[in-house]
């Protein structure tokens, strides 16, 4: 009799999850699919109206979650709040910022401000979580959400792209560190997903046409097209998946 093997769980049962940038777009997504699969979600942003009315949807849908007001470009409150709050089992972080401009017209203070978030915030906010899991000797997941730009450069973006191939970066130099701590850490690359925050672009009919000649699947992305993505790399389904990408990215990369 053949011995069938068994398709891992993405069950997030009895996990603690903190999602950052979470109060609108793909990070409310991303709380959403790690509270639906039963995780014990902890929202953070900096604005805590939104966190509010976010967490209350979540929780009148019989899940688990709470907020954390928090500014990621903070790395004092950072440390202070994930060693206050943890040990986190799984962390993804959503928060980041773009200034597009023509390289040439880049300004020292958005270059700064754009890096601040983007690769400082993420670096530290995953530093804070993975040693509230080493200490408690926990395994754990660490999800940053990137972009296809850390893979490609990008017209008005080099700003942005800069900062997203330094997030690719510390990843894998960080997955050799924490692996033998049983701590994974990968990026999910999306290309462009229509939110609040998105909009201005879609409104440049220049814009848009670029973006669909690129895309091959035909279509721009919607923040579901990231929840899939998100659980697994949270769940044990990925437990061999570290130091690497996940481009959800309707092809964008593939030429």
């Amino acid at each position: 009799m053949i011995t069938l093997p068994t398709t891992p769980s993405f069950s997030l049962a009895g996990k603690r999850a903190l999602v950052a940038g979470a109060s609108s777009g793909i990070g409310l997504a991303c709380a959403v699919a790690l509270a639906e699969a039963g995780a014990d979600v902890v929202l953070a942003a900096r604005r805590k109206d939104k966190l509010t009315d976010a967490v209350d949807a979540i929780i009148a849908r019989g899940w688990k979650a709470s907020a954390l007001q928090l500014d990621i470009a903070d790395v004092q409150e950072v440390e202070t709040s994930v060693a206050a709050q943890g040990p986190f089992d799984i962390m993804v972080n959503s928060a980041g910022l773009a200034r597009h401009s023509p390289a040439v017209e880049t300004k020292p203070e958005d270059f700064d401000e754009v890096m601040g978030i983007n690769v400082r915030g993420a670096y530290f906010l995953a530093q804070a979580v993975a040693k509230g899991l080493i200490a408690a000797g926990k395994p754990g997941s660490l999800i940053t959400i990137s972009s296809q730009m850390a893979h490609v450069g990008g017209i008005d973006r080099a700003v942005y792209c800069a900062s997203k191939f330094a997030v690719e970066g510390f990843t894998k130099a960080m997955a050799l560190e924490f692996g033998p701590k049983k701590i994974r850490i990968n990026t999910i690359c999306p290309t462009f997903i229509r939110t609040p925050l998105t909009e201005q672009t879609f409104e440049n009919p220049e814009r848009v046409k670029w973006i669909e000649e690129k895309i091959k699947l035909g279509r721009t992305g919607v923040v579901e097209d990231i929840m899939g993505s998100v659980l697994y790399l949270a769940s044990n389904a990925s437990s061999l998946v570290t130091g690497t990408s996940l481009l959800v990215d309707g092809g964008w990369t593939a030429d």
